[in-house]
C-alpha cells in the first residue's frame, strides 16, 4: 500500500495484574484475576460471571485455522504486544500499520456483569491500566475508556475523566442500568459526548443479545448472530430519535462488519415509509437511512463485501481494523489482504478508508505528526 493504514479496532491483552493492582481497595480482593484450569489452560475469573474467559482465541492472531482453540493456551505464550506497548509497536510495524484504536477484550466480557457497581469499579481500573498502556506510545496507541452506564450523572462524570485521561473515545455496554439507551433521560449524556468531541463505541458480544450459542442448527450457525446486537443497538438510536435530538452525536459499531449496511439503511426506509402507522412511529425529521449515513461509523476487518458496498453507503463512515491480537485478526497479512479488496477503489476511497476516517473521527492528525 502506498499509505499506513490505522486499525479502527485493536485489541489489548489485559494482563494477569490489570485489575488487582488498578481497582479501589475495597474490591480488590474480589477484582477479576487470572487463573489455571486443568481442562482450558490459562483463564480469566470474574466473580458473579458463571462461565471463566480462556485465552485460546483472545490472542491467536495469525495462527492457522486448524490450530484455532478456545482453551488450552498458557499466558505468556500470547502475543506480547497485548500487554506490552514496546512489543506492541513491533506488532504494528510487522503488520505495515501506523497506529491502533484500542478496545478491551476481558472487558467486552464485563460489559454483561449483573452488578453494575462492581462493573464501574472494574472498568475504572481497566482505564487507568489502559492510560499507562497507551502513554508509552501516545502517537501510535489510542485508547477507548469504558463506562458501566450505571446512571446518566456518573455516565457523564465519566466522560469527563475519560478525556481528561487522554482517551480519544468511550466504549459502552450494549445495555445500560436504567431505561433503554434511546430514552430522554440520556440525552444530557450524548450532550456532554458531544461537547467532549467523544465518539461513543458499541463493540459486538457486549450486550445481552449477544451469545455464542446457536438459536438453532450446528453451533457455528452461532457465528452469524454476533452483529445483531450492535444492529439493534443502530436502530435504537435511529428509530428512538437520539440522532434528530442529537444531530451531532458519533456511534461508532465496532467489529460488526459493514456490508450489511446498504442493506439495513434501506430496509429501515421500508419499514419507515410502509408500516410507520401501524407501528406507531411518528412522522422523523429524515428518513432513518439518512441518519445512518450522517451518524453511524462502521469498522470491519476482511469484509470484502464492505470493499464492495463503497457506492451503496456513505464511504466517509467506514473504517478498516485489523482486530489484532484476537482471532479475527488479518495480522499480519493485512497489506495483502488489503492490496486485494481494495483493488476496485479510487485513490480517495482507500485514504478514507483505512486512515483519514479514522483521523478525522478522533482528531488523530495533531497527535500522528508527532510520530
Amino acid at each position: 500500500m502506498n499509505l499506513k493504514p490505522i486499525s479502527a479496532d485493536s485489541h489489548v491483552t489485559e494482563p494477569p495484574n490489570c485489575y488487582i493492582d488498578h481497582i479501589e481497595p475495597r474490591y480488590r480482593e474480589r477484582a477479576p484475576r487470572m487463573a489455571h484450569s486443568e481442562q482450558h489452560g490459562d483463564v480469566f475469573v470474574i466473580e458473579g460471571l458463571e462461565q471463566h474467559i480462556p485465552m485460546g482465541l483472545v490472542a491467536a492472531a495469525g495462527k492457522d485455522p486448524r490450530e484455532l482453540r478456545m482453551s488450552g493456551a498458557d499466558f505468556a505464550s500470547l502475543h506480547r504486544g497485548g500487554w506490552d506497548p514496546s512489543a506492541r509497536l513491533a506488532d504494528q510495524d510487522r503488520d505495515g500499520i501506523e497506529a491502533e484504536l484500542l478496545y478491551p477484550t476481558v472487558g467486552m466480557m464485563l460489559c454483561n456483569h449483573p452488578d453494575f457497581a462492581y462493573k464501574r469499579a472494574c472498568f475504572e481500573a481497566y482505564n487507568r491500566w489502559l492510560q499507562e498502556y497507551c502513554a508509552a506510545a501516545p502517537h501510535r496507541l489510542f485508547g477507548h475508556a469504558q463506562t458501566a452506564m450505571r446512571s446518566v450523572e456518573e455516565g457523564i462524570d465519566d466522560l469527563e475523566r475519560a478525556k481528561a485521561m487522554g482517551f480519544v473515545g468511550v466504549m459502552m455496554p450494549g445495555d445500560p442500568q436504567l431505561e433503554d439507551y434511546d430514552h430522554p433521560i440520556y440525552d444530557p449524556f450524548y450532550e456532554a459526548a458531544v461537547a467532549l468531541d467523544l465518539p461513543l463505541s458499541f463493540h459486538i458480544l457486549t450486550s445481552k443479545a449477544d451469545r455464542l450459542a446457536a438459536p438453532r442448527g450446528p453451533r457455528i450457525n452461532s457465528f452469524q448472530a454476533i452483529i445483531r446486537g450492535c444492529q439493534d443497538i443502530i436502530g435504537t438510536f435511529i428509530f428512538g430519535r437520539v440522532f434528530e435530538r442529537h444531530a451531532r452525536l458519533k456511534l461508532v459499531c465496532v467489529e460488526a462488519d459493514a456490508g450489511w449496511a446498504p442493506h439495513f439503511m434501506y430496509r429501515m426506509d421500508h419499514a419507515y415509509k410502509r408500516h410507520r402507522y401501524w407501528l406507531k412511529c411518528k412522522e422523523m425529521q429524515r428518513l432513518p437511512s439518512e441518519y445512518f449515513a450522517e451518524n453511524v461509523y462502521l469498522t470491519f476487518q476482511d469484509d470484502w463485501t464492505a470493499f464492495d458496498a463503497v457506492k451503496r453507503c456513505n464511504p466517509r463512515r467506514l473504517m478498516w481494523a485489523n482486530d489484532f491480537p484476537h482471532s479475527d485478526s488479518t495480522w499480519p497479512w493485512s497489506q495483502e489482504m488489503l492490496a486485494e479488496h481494495t483493488s476496485g477503489l479510487g485513490e480517495d476511497e482507500k485514504r478514507w478508508i483505512l486512515r483519514d476516517n479514522v483521523v478525522a473521527l478522533y482528531g488523530l492528525e495533531e497527535r500522528l505528526a508527532r510520530h
